[in-house]
């Protein structure tokens, strides 16, 4: 599969692209569901994504957040996970917080991710096993082993949390690991049930940049599963995992239940 990682890039930079042109102009805006926006733009590029990567490997299923979900997927050993824009409230907003969000997933894992987030001129790419970059350039995930003064993507922290540091924050949850992944942060965690196209791309280059990463409980994640989801995500940086899992334990425990 890794002969197909600098095809898939070059679909996601045309997807990113493609947004970048339509990004501050005016296009058609509604709501899916209360609290969730979507807009054209998200449609478009889900029709690209879905064009280009099914001519690349015919064979493999398709999992989008802007396409109705069909169970034919789950018998199928490699699967297209990915997200239109991933940031859409940024990206509505006309903030730089969202990217475009590209995986394969092979037997339940990620094996070939791209975010392309063009206003930030970032394109982060990982192979399974060949290690994660940012722009061409080999990165790694920061090693601090003190949740004390821990970098967090966030706007406002908890009061049991602010012995940590909070950093800008995109709205890109895919974006926010990748700051894990690259250095720029040290925990993300988010204590709710999310969906596999949010971060599947993500956590492969969080693990090939030698960040820990796991679901909200400290539970290894799977991709192509039937509901398509997860019950959040944890990323930190290596050596912070242990300690942010027991420090969030109870919280998720509780959030898990609902």
């Amino acid at each position: 599969m890794t002969d197909l990682a600098a095809p898939v890039a070059a679909v996601a930079a045309e997807a990113g692209a493609l947004a970048m042109k339509r990004w501050r102009t005016d296009f058609k805006r509604w709501e899916k569901t209360p609290g969730h926006p979507v807009c054209d733009v998200d449609l478009e590029i889900d029709g690209l994504l879905r064009e280009r990567l099914t001519a690349l490997d015919p064979e493999a299923g398709w999992l989008s957040e802007e396409t109705v979900d069909n169970a034919d997927r789950l018998g199928c050993r490699r699967v297209w996970v990915v997200d239109p824009i991933d940031g859409t409230r940024d990206y509505l907003r006309g903030r730089e917080g969202w990217a475009v969000s590209v995986a394969l997933i092979e037997d339940g894992q990620p094996v070939i991710a791209v975010l392309d987030c063009p206003p930030r001129a970032a394109v982060f790419r990982a192979v399974a096993g060949q290690g994660a970059t940012l722009n061409g350039g080999r990165i790694r995930a920061a090693s601090r082993t003190e949740l004390a003064g821990a970098r967090v993507p966030t706007e406002a922290l908890p009061k049991a949390d602010r012995d940590l540091t909070t950093v800008y924050r995109p709205n890109s949850i895919a974006l926010r690991i990748a700051m894990v992944a690259a250095g720029e942060a040290d925990l993300v965690a988010t204590l709710r049930w999310g969906h596999e196209w949010d971060i599947a791309a993500a956590v492969l280059i969080a693990r090939e940049a030698g960040a820990e990463i796991s679901d909200a409980l400290g539970q290894p994640l799977a991709f192509n599963t039937r509901r398509a989801e997860a019950f959040g995500v944890l990323a930190t940086s290596r050596g912070l995992h242990d300690a942010a899992v027991d420090r969030l334990r109870e919280r998720a425990a509780t959030a898990s239940r609902r």
